[in-house]
C-alpha cells in the first residue's frame, strides 16, 4: 500500500485506486494450472454461479492450463538497512508478499491469506516490521495490517491498525518512520447520497490506540499524501476529475490546511504526484499546467512558481521518485504506450544518460534508502513482469527475479504492432494489435477487439499471459485499442468523451472496424468485442450500435446503464464519477443517460455475448449485470453469465479466472471460430 517515508499510494493519475492494466485484468489471471479431472467436464470452483454457461471439458482445460502458469513478480518496497526487498506474487489461488533477500535468491513467504495481498512496505528506518492492505471478497474495503515478521519469513497472524468499517485510500509514511497518515471512508452506502466525508489519521503502527483523526475532509477524492522532511506538514491531492485536481498543504499538529493553487475560471489543471524537495522550500509535482502533456516541475513554496524539469519531453511523466538524499529524480514517460526511464539530477536539473531497458512497461520506480540504487518492475510481451535495480552511480543493471520455466515458451509469443485509423471525425485513434502466431495460421484471422476500461485508461503493450492462447493457438488476432477519452495523448484527448459525447468513443470502434476490413490477414466478417468495467460499457454499446458488425461480445463487470450505476456505486465514488459521465441528478443529463444505456437499447444486441461479474463489486454493481443479463434472457438473446460470489471489481482469485478463461476460449470457439 504504500513506499518509503515520504510517500504514498502511487499512481500518476489521482483518482479511485484502480485495478492495474484494466483492459486485461478481468480476463487475464496468471497462475498455476489447474489440473484436469479424469471426468469429462471441469467442475467449476464453489463460488460460481453459472446461468447458460456449458460445461468446461477437462481436455480444453488442459491444454488452455499451460497458459496459466505464468507469475509475474512486482516490487513492493526496499528493506531501509539492507538491499533486499518485498516483492509481490502469486502462492497457490491469490497474489501474496514475500522477502528476497538478494538479486535471484529464492523467494520467502511473509503473508499467506485466501484475499490477495497486492503490495506491502517496510518500516522506513529500521525494517522491524511492514504494513500491508487487505480487502474481502472483492470488495475493496481495504483495512490497514501490521506484520511483525522484521523480514524474517512469517505467516502468523498480523495485527489490524486501521478502522474495521471504513475503506484506506491513501497511506505515507513520516520520515522518521514513528508515524504513518491514511485516509479512510466509510462504506456499505451503495444507495445512499449522503454527502461522504474522507477522515485523515495519523497513527503509530506498534500503537494503533493512538489513531487520531487530525482532519475530516469533503468527499472521497483525497489521495497522495506525503510529509514534509521535518514531519510537520503534509502535502496531498483534491481530485475531481482526470483533468482536474488541486495541491494542499496541512499542518500535522493542527489539522489545519489550505490549498496552494486556487481555482480559476480558466482552463482547468491537473496535479498528480507530489513529494517535498529535500530542504522543504518546495515541491515536485507533476502537472499539466500550461502544457498538453503531464510535466515533472518544481514549485518554489514562497512565491508559487512552476519550473517545467520535463518540458523536452511531450510525453506524459506517469511516475516518479525523489531519492531519500534529494539529489536524483527517477520518472517514467508513457510514449505512446512504451515506458522510458529517465534520471534528473536535482542540482543543475540535468537529464542524465541511462542504460537500455527491456522493451515494455515500467512500474514501481523506487529508491532504496541509499540513494544510490533503484528498483523498477519490467514487463514486456515475451516476459512475466520481473524486477530489476539500477545502480545510479555505476549505471549497472541488475535482474532480481527470473521467471520459472513454465508449459510455453513466452520467447515464442508475438510483439505487439502499433497501429493507427482515422476516426468518422478525421481524428487519428491508435491501438495495439497482437496478430495471430505468423506460420502457424494461414488466411484472413479473426480478430478479438478488447477495449480497455477506466475510461481514462490505457492499454499500453505488455505480458499478455493467458490471452496468447488465442494468438498461438486459437488463431485469433487481437487488437487494444486506445479510443478517445484514453489516457497517455494529452488532456485534451482525454476529454473527447466527456459527457455528451460518451458515444463518440463507440464511433471510434466503428471506424477500427473499417480498417479491419482493409486489412489483408484480418477478417471484418469474424470480430468479436470484450471489454472490462468501462470497456464492458463499450463492448455492449457496440453490441447494440453496430451488431451486424460483430459475431459476439463479451461484457466483464460492465456498465448497462449509467444511471444506474451511478445511484447504486459506492457513494465515495459517486461524486469522483458524476463529473466523468454526467450528474444522473439533473433532468436533462439523466435522459441523455438513459437515452444511451445499452440496457435501453437491448432489442438490438442479436449476437451471443457472454456477461462476467463479481458478486462484492464495489465499483460497478453486480445489478448492472443482472439487468441485462434477466433483459437479454427475455428477448431470448443467446447469453452465458457467470458470477463469482467472492469476487469484485474482476476475479482475482486464480481457480475462478481460470474457470472464467476456459470459459472464455470455449465462448470463443464456439462463436467466433465455429467450432467446439
Amino acid at each position: 500500500m504504500c513506499k518509503r517515508a515520504g510517500s504514498s499510494v502511487r499512481s500518476v493519475r489521482p483518482g479511485p485506486p484502480a485495478s492495474p492494466v484494466l483492459a486485461v485484468l478481468f480476463v487475464l489471471a496468471l497462475g498455476l494450472p489447474m489440473a484436469a479431472p479424469a471426468q469429462d467436464a471441469l467442475a467449476p470452483p464453489p463460488a460460481l454461479v453459472l446461468d447458460g454457461v456449458p460445461a468446461v471439458r477437462a481436455d480444453l482445460a488442459a491444454d488452455v492450463g499451460r497458459y496459466t502458469e505464468f507469475k509475474p513478480t512486482g516490487f513492493s518496497g526496499w528493506h531501509p538497512q539492507r538491499l533486499e526487498m518485498l516483492v509481490s506474487r502469486r502462492h497457490k489461488n491469490t497474489a501474496q508478499i514475500y522477502r528476497l533477500a538478494a538479486p535471484g535468491a529464492g523467494i520467502e513467504l511473509l503473508t499467506d491469506y485466501p484475499e490477495p495481498v497486492r503490495s506491502a512496505s517496510y518500516q522506513p528506518t529500521s525494517g522491524k516490521y511492514f504494513l500491508f492492505g487487505k480487502d474481502s471478497g472483492g470488495n475493496e474495503v481495504f483495512r490497514l495490517h501490521r506484520n511483525d515478521s522484521g523480514g524474517a519469513p512469517s505467516t502468523t497472524k498480523a495485527v489490524a491498525i486501521s478502522p474495521e468499517d471504513r475503506r484506506v485510500q491513501a497511506l505515507a509514511w513520516s520520515n522518521r518512520g514513528d508515524r504513518v497518515v491514511y485516509t479512510s471512508v466509510p462504506v456499505g452506502r451503495k444507495g445512499s447520497d449522503d454527502k461522504v466525508q474522507s477522515e485523515v489519521h495519523i497513527a503509530n503502527p506498534l500503537k494503533p490506540e493512538t489513531d487520531k483523526v487530525i482532519a475530516e475532509l469533503p468527499g472521497g477524492g483525497w489521495f497522495g499524501f506525503a510529509w514534509s522532511p521535518d514531519d510537520k506538514r503534509l502535502v496531498f491531492l483534491e481530485y475531481v476529475s482526470a483533468n482536474e485536481s488541486y495541491l494542499w498543504i496541512m499542518d500535522v499538529a493542527s489539522g489545519k490546511r489550505r490549498r496552494l493553487i486556487e481555482k480559476t475560471s480558466g482552463e482547468p489543471v491537473l496535479y498528480a504526484e507530489t513529494r517535498f524537495s529535500r530542504d522543504g522550500k518546495g515541491l515536485y509535482t507533476v502537472t499539466d499546467r500550461g502544457t498538453e502533456f503531464r510535466t515533472l516541475n518544481y514549485v518554489d513554496l514562497a512565491t508559487l512558481k512552476h519550473t517545467p524539469l520535463s518540458a523536452g519531453i511531450a510525453w506524459d511523466v506517469e511516475d516518479f521518485d525523489l531519492s531519500h538524499d534529494g539529489k536524483r529524480i527517477a520518472f517514467v514517460t508513457n510514449e505512446d504506450g512504451t515506458g522510458v526511464l529517465h534520471i534528473l539530477r536535482t542540482r543543475d536539473r540535468k537529464i542524465i544518460p541511462t542504460p537500455k531497458l527491456p522493451l515494455g512497461t515500467l512500474r514501481g520506480v523506487n529508491w532504496h534508502r541509499d540513494s544510490v540504487n533503484l528498483a523498477l518492475t519490467v514487463t514486456s510481451a515475451k516476459s512475466p513482469s520481473d524486477v530489476y535495480s539500477l545502480n545510479a552511480v555505476s549505471g549497472k543493471l541488475t535482474r532480481w527475479t527470473q521467471h520459472e520455466p513454465v508449459g510455453v515458451d513466452p520467447a515464442a509469443f508475438v510483439e505487439p504492432e502499433l497501429v493507427r485509423w482515422t476516426s468518422f471525425d478525421g481524428r487519428g485513434i491508435s491501438g495495439f494489435l497482437y496478430r495471430a502466431a505468423p506460420g502457424r495460421f494461414k488466411g484472413k484471422r479473426p480478430v478479438l477487439v478488447n477495449i480497455h476500461g477506466g475510461p481514462e485508461g490505457q492499454f499500453q503493450p505488455g505480458f499478455l499471459g493467458r490471452l496468447n492462447y488465442h494468438m498461438n493457438e486459437q488463431g485469433i488476432s487481437v487488437l487494444f485499442p486506445n479510443v478517445r477519452g484514453s489516457s497517455g495523448y494529452g488532456k485534451n484527448f482525454l476529454k473527447l468523451d466527456n459527457g455528451r459525447l460518451r458515444e463518440d468513443s463507440v464511433k471510434d470502434i466503428a471506424a477500427l472496424f473499417d480498417w479491419i476490413a482493409t486489412q489483408p490477414d484480418l477478417d471484418a466478417a469474424r470480430i468479436m468485442v470484450s471489454g472490462g468495467s468501462y470497456g464492458g460499457y463499450m463492448s455492449l454499446a457496440v453490441a447494440t450500435l453496430y451488431a451486424d458488425r460483430i459475431a459476439a461480445s463479451i461484457d466483464v463487470v460492465g456498465i448497462s446503464n449509467f444511471v444506474t450505476f451511478l445511484e447504486r456505486t459506492e457513494s465515495y465514488r459517486r461524486d469522483l464519477r458524476r463529473t466523468e459521465y454526467g450528474d444522473e441528478r439533473d433532468p436533462e443529463m439523466r435522459k441523455f443517460l438513459e437515452s444511451i444505456a445499452p440496457l435501453h437499447r437491448a432489442e438490438r444486441i442479436s449476437k451471443p455475448i457472454f456477461v462476467v461479474q463479481g458478486k462484492n463489486d464495489p465499483r460497478v454493481p453486480y445489478t448492472e449485470a443482472e439487468q441485462i443479463v434477466a433483459t437479454l434472457k427475455r428477448r431470448g438473446t443467446p447469453v452465458w453469465y457467470m458470477l463469482a460470489n467472492d469476487e469484485g471489481h474482476g476475479f482475482a482469485k486464480k481457480a475462478n479466472a481460470d474457470y472464467q478463461f476456459y470459459s472464455t476460449v470455449g465462448f470463443m470457439n464456439r462463436h467466433l471460430l465455429g467450432v467446439d
